[in-house]
């Protein structure tokens, strides 16, 4: 899929927040350490929750943000002073967009920005004829998998995993993340219009 389609999919989209519009929009190369300092931010209520390895993880280095960026795989949610308060970046994977991170500042959780994000990547799946949202995450993290859950995702059984999703899973064992149980989901896109 050529530029034109990645073109009309990186139109800003207005948000509505608690705190008033915010919208979405692509990421800017000025954008990407305001990413890493969400991240961090988003991280540190892991920490609250018995998990201090996933709060003291480094967020993705620059360059792997720019990457996305430069993919035309990287949205930020912004306010008016277009500062970026959540972002998301995703890939190709089994033929699906797959979440790679979806980050939201704890100053502006629980207003549905992260859900703002995920449905503005629906429609990116939309536009483009993919068929399902995919996103590895714990169980049992209030905002991991419930959170998921809400917004339209199920859980996937280990066997129905393409390839590229069983090798992200097999990574993030690797990683140490299976000390704490995780899961793979999809959303189909039926679900997200």
């Amino acid at each position: 899929h050529g530029g034109r389609r990645r073109a009309h999919g990186q139109e800003p989209r207005q948000v509505r927040g608690n705190n008033g519009a915010m919208r979405i929009r692509a990421v800017r190369t000025g954008d990407l350490s305001v990413l890493q300092d969400i991240e961090r931010a988003a991280g540190r209520c892991f920490r609250d929750i018995g998990m201090p390895e996933i709060a003291d993880d480094p967020p993705l280095p620059v360059p792997e943000l720019a990457r996305y960026q430069h993919a035309g795989r990287a949205w930020v949610a912004v306010g008016r002073d277009d500062v970026p308060v959540a972002y998301l970046i995703a890939d190709h994977v089994d033929g699906n967009l797959h979440v790679e991170q979806v980050s939201v500042h704890p100053d502006i959780s629980r207003r549905g920005v992260g859900r703002s994000l995920l449905d503005h990547l629906a429609a990116r799946a939309a536009d483009e004829g993919i068929p399902a949202l995919t996103l590895t995450t714990f169980t049992d993290v209030p905002w991991n998998a419930p959170y998921y859950t809400r917004c339209g995702f199920r859980a996937m059984a280990d066997d129905t995993l393409g390839p590229k999703l069983r090798a992200i899973r097999e990574r993030e064992a690797e990683h140490g993340l299976d000390r704490w149980p995780r899961v793979a989901m999809r959303r189909g896109i039926e679900t997200l219009r």
